[in-house]
């Protein structure tokens, strides 16, 4: 059986990643000094949020992209979700300076205030965009459901993963910024399943509507659940009577 990888929210963080996927024996130098997919047929996944916060989002991309390729010639995979932060820069590089509907802030505006890197806006090629805008939202790895956001928005947008999956791609290659605005402001939802009282009830139905036994999921940094500080945080949370586990170090936080 392959080994599977979870890796949550870059942000930018490219050396960190590098740190990370290095230690996991998943990447190695080529005589080219460039890093090489070395995992074999093991699997990993990137839980989205690629961009923003951090100085190297598009370096990100860019590796995720390259080690995709690499890994699937050698009998492996590399899946990567579609994060909120990969949405916000794809509204700004698409709608740039047009006000936000209902608001006189622009698209622009809002994902600067929101850790948007402007090297990463003048770095992005149509390449980058085709590749993020088909980005899935949800996967199963096995008995794990995967989605980047411990979030309800899911359900609002199909009954099965295929279904929400095909929704976002739509949305990502139409021009409607009002749909646009509405799944970013849906996105804004945190921690859905974290109350003591009602987390495990919430997480039950979801799991149920979309099938697996366990979420696994980025969004929310680790940090902001326990108040552990950023750099303490050194292992997945397990919450919801075991059905949910995030995976957010905080990296751009100061998460190891």
């Amino acid at each position: 059986m392959s080994a599977v990888h979870v890796i949550g929210d870059v942000h930018g963080q490219l050396e960190k990643l590098r740190d990370l996927l290095r230690g996991a024996e998943l990447i190695r130098k080529d005589k080219d000094q460039n890093e090489t997919w070395s995992g074999g047929e093991s699997i990993l996944w990137l839980m989205g949020d690629l961009v923003d916060h951090g100085p190297h989002g598009i370096g990100a991309v860019e590796l995720a992209m390259r080690l995709q390729q690499q890994a699937a010639w050698a009998g492996g995979r590399v899946e990567v979700l579609l994060g909120n932060h990969d949405v916000l820069l794809l509204t700004a590089h698409r709608f740039g300076t047009r006000p936000i509907p209902g608001s006189e802030k622009s698209f622009l505006d809002h994902w600067q205030e929101s850790g948007g890197q402007l090297a990463d806006l003048e770095r992005i090629t149509p390449d980058h965009v085709r590749w993020l805008s088909s980005l899935p939202a949800m996967a199963r790895e096995g008995e794990h459901l995967l989605a980047h956001a411990d979030a309800l928005l899911y359900t609002r947008y199909g009954r099965s993963i295929a279904q929400v999956n095909q929704a976002m791609t739509r949305l990502l290659q139409g021009d409607d910024a009002g749909n646009w605005f509405q799944l970013l402001d849906e996105f804004n939802e945190h921690q859905a399943f974290v109350d003591a009282r009602t987390g495990a009830d919430r997480a039950e139905p979801f799991l149920r509507h979309f099938g697996g036994r366990q979420l696994v999921h980025g969004h929310t940094p680790i940090t902001k659940m326990t108040g552990q500080p950023p750099e303490a945080v050194r292992e997945p949370l397990l919450y919801a009577g075991g059905q949910c586990l995030n995976v957010d170090p905080g990296m751009y936080l100061g998460g190891p």
